[in-house]
């Protein structure tokens, strides 16, 4: 068996710098292919004080796809391997797959491979890894210098499992393994142990600190989604991921408001969306002297009740954008087109002409009150029902005066109780936001028929 031992350099991006291969036959090294390559974007400072390599040492070196045939000729028949092996290999892939190419090779890690070969170490990074085992790096952050000492690294490794006749590289090589796709610093046992149920599932560093939430339908199979994602975000994230824990939830809608929840109580490094927790802008309407009702956004701060609130003016135009196109509003009177005298929609038969006077005015303002029930509650108190954790139970969401309450679980023989007082004695209290708010509106939307009204009495008689 042959191995190819790589090692890239990149911009910081998914564009490759330098890459290093050695094809080594399990005793020594065959062949070698080294060189720089210019990756037609500008390296960042950061980058080149991490590497040294600078643009002018780039400017004249091969692009990719002038090196490519080499690269995919010297690796044909031999294990990919690297340290971290799912960043170097999805990059090569990437920059294959820009060429209308597939690069598929089968993979090694050796992180993995030491994690398990060589337990006990505090950290496995090429370069602790390698001055714990005395191996010297000659370029450290340069890919031949880091290929070669992962070579003598490799060697190493092969030699402790034959001892055991490969039995720990004949099992990652397994294509029923997931021990190659696993981030290098995850456990086989905790990927292992995830539900196939729904639920929401957390990152974890080799910290102990959350770096993301996300929920899913099927955990273990949303996860495996983060290891094939070749974004560099997620590689990056992927890198760190050195645990994952989970809760089953029992259905999406918990899992959606549970996620929104956990992001705004943690904001872990790696969410980006719904992390934010001030609304700046609001929408409400008004009718003009004409009696047309407006749809426009402006700061909370100038609004008594608005009709639904947002974290920036790009947030709100968005959504008021949808709305005129789902409900065929005018763009001149939701504020999106300014200082005409007619809409352009109108001209692609997207507007009625209420802007030319071609449409009823009532008919106009019932539209937008169409528009506006679309993103209110039918009803100030009600209860949304799914399936539990269990057969026998359900969950539910509970909407009190408007204002969303919490989550919770309840046994099916209570499902048609018509009074809050149950559901507030097994309620987790969670905070209402825009977020929870779409969330609760689109699955209204989608399953009206899990919607229960309900009868609440004061707060002070049910306590």
């Amino acid at each position: 068996m042959k191995y190819a031992i790589v090692d890239i350099e990149t911009d910081g991006g998914v564009k490759i710098t330098e890459i290093s291969i050695f094809i080594f036959d399990g005793e020594q090294v065959v062949d070698e292919f080294t060189t720089l390559i210019n990756p037609g974007t500008s390296i960042p400072p950061y980058i080149t004080r991490l590497t040294g390599i600078n643009n002018f040492m780039v400017k004249d070196a091969p692009k990719f796809e002038e090196v490519a045939k080499r690269i995919y000729q010297i690796t044909e028949d031999c294990v990919f391997v690297a340290h971290n092996v799912n960043f170097d290999y999805g990059i090569i892939g990437k920059e294959f797959k820009s060429l209308g190419l597939t690069y598929r090779r089968k993979k090694l890690c050796s992180v993995r491979l030491s994690r398990k070969l060589l337990p006990g170490k505090r950290s496995y990074s090429l370069g602790k890894l390698c001055i714990s085992e005395g191996i010297e790096i000659k370029a450290r952050h340069r890919a031949r210098g880091d290929a070669e000492a992962t070579v003598i690294l490799f060697k190493k490794l092969l030699s402790i499992d034959e001892l055991n006749d490969f039995e720990v590289i004949n099992s990652f090589l397994n294509p029923r393994s997931r021990e190659a796709t696993l981030p290098p610093l995850l456990p086989k046992n905790v990927f292992e142990s995830l539900s196939e149920k729904h639920g929401v599932y957390y990152f974890w560093n080799k910290n102990k600190e959350i770096i993301y939430v996300g929920k899913a339908n099927n955990i273990k199979q949303r996860v495996v989604s983060h290891f094939h994602d070749k974004k560099k975000r997620e590689i990056e994230m992927c890198l760190a991921t050195a645990n994952i824990t989970f809760t089953e939830t029992g259905s999406e809608l918990i899992a959606l408001l549970e996620e929104s929840a956990e992001i705004k109580r943690l904001f872990p490094k790696f969410n980006r969306a719904q992390r934010r927790t001030t609304t700046n802008f609001g929408l409400f309407s008004y009718k003009d002297r004409k009696g047309v009702m407006h749809l426009a956004w402006n700061n909370v701060k100038m609004i008594s009740q608005p009709i639904m609130r947002f974290y920036t003016v790009a947030q709100a135009r968005s959504f008021v954008e949808n709305l005129c196109k789902e409900f065929q509003l005018c763009p001149k009177y939701c504020h999106l087109q300014t200082n005409v005298n007619s809409c352009f929609h109108y001209q692609i038969k997207e507007c009625k002409g209420v802007c030319r006077e071609e449409e009823a005015i009532e008919e106009y303002n019932k539209r937008v009150m169409q528009a506006i029930d679309s993103i209110t509650f039918k009803t100030d108190n009600f209860v949304i029902t799914e399936q539990g954790k269990t057969s026998d139970e359900l969950s539910y969401a509970l909407v009190i005066n408007g204002v969303y309450e919490g989550y919770g679980y309840i046994d099916k023989n209570q499902q048609n109780n018509s009074t809050s007082e149950v559901y507030f004695e097994r309620l987790k209290p969670q905070k209402d936001n825009q977020d929870i708010r779409r969330i609760i509106n689109a699955h209204v939307k989608k399953n009206p028929e899990s919607v229960l009204p309900i009868e609440h009495k004061a707060l002070g008689s049910l306590f």
